[in-house]
């Protein structure tokens, strides 16, 4: 796919994304929900010294609800986030350079598709761009191992999702042997630069870890495999990754520890509890767009004369 290329939109908060006047913001949003005790992403952002293995992935961290209230908070959200969705759109199509890329990366059964359904479907799908990282094709093995991504990267005024991401190149291909540890231990500063410099071309980057439990993740693979309309998600190389489970571990708590930046921080999110999983991401991309200080677009015609044009047809 061509890209458009990014120019140097403004940032958070500015309101500037096309350079032109802007309509009526969204009334604002109450300052806090009574559910949280502290805002979503303070809340969930990876500290110093965070410890991977201690993490309980059942909690729902500053979230005094539950399920029920969980769920009714993303219902809650809904407009709204169609709504800046929608603006942002609007500015991508007016010549604004400003974009969101929500990054989802966790293990098998973490719960990446069921957020892309309940939480990214709560917008319009024409303004999300959609891309899962698999195994690399032919093609990409040709190239740097972030051809592909770049080639991915959100164009102006849309919210991408990426299900799994660059971060497969310090995680399965370092389990895996996939490259020497030569190679995989540069990458962590070289995402880092990478990251930077999609920031700065106008996009806000959303990173979430999502942290299943090793006895949810049984859990869940054994019941895709007693339900027959579950059997197409069942992958037994899912079963050969939970051997290697410890080694994952240790994979994520790196990409924690060496690509948690002030510029694109992480937010770890317990995923034993999928409502809380769902209210959690929606939060953060809620968030991110609330940041963006988003309008409408003005007209770029004297809306006067066109009323009276269309009046005489």
């Amino acid at each position: 796919m061509s890209k458009k290329k990014h120019g140097k939109g403004g940032g958070k908060g500015t309101g500037k994304g096309t350079g032109k006047a802007t309509a009526k913001r969204p009334a604002p949003a109450a300052a806090a929900h009574p559910e949280w005790d502290v805002p979503p992403s303070e809340a969930l952002r990876v500290p110093a010294g965070f410890d991977l293995a201690a993490y309980d992935r059942a909690s729902t961290p500053g979230f005094d609800g539950d399920k029920a209230a969980g769920q009714a908070l993303v219902a809650h959200h809904a407009d709204e986030l169609s709504d800046l969705q929608e603006r942002l759109f609007a500015e991508g199509r007016s010549g604004g350079s400003r974009s969101v890329l929500l990054v989802l990366q966790g293990m098998d059964t973490s719960g990446k598709g069921g957020i892309v359904r309940h939480v990214v479907g709560l917008v319009d799908p024409q303004g999300v761009a959609h891309r899962s990282f698999g195994v690399p094709t032919p093609e990409e093995r040709k190239h740097h191992y972030l051809w592909r991504v770049r080639r991915a990267l959100p164009e102006p005024g849309y919210i991408g999702v990426f299900d799994r991401s660059h971060y497969e190149d310090v995680l399965i291909a370092r389990v895996d042997s996939l490259v020497g540890p030569d190679v995989w231990e540069k990458r962590y500063d070289e995402i880092n630069r990478f990251e930077e410099k999609v920031v700065a071309s106008g996009t806000t980057i959303v990173k979430v870890a999502l942290l299943v439990s090793y006895e949810e993740q049984r859990a869940r693979l054994m019941e895709r495999l007693e339900r027959p309309d579950k059997f197409w998600k069942y992958n037994p190389n899912d079963v050969d990754s939970r051997k290697k489970w410890p080694a994952y571990q240790e994979a994520y708590q790196s990409v924690l520890d060496r690509t948690n930046t002030e510029i694109a921080p992480w937010h770890v999110v317990p995923a034993d509890r999928k409502w809380f999983a769902r209210l959690a991401v929606s939060e953060l991309l809620l968030d991110a767009l609330r940041g963006l200080d988003l309008g409408w677009p003005a007209a770029d015609f004297d809306v006067k004369v066109e009323k009276k044009r269309l009046a005489a047809t």
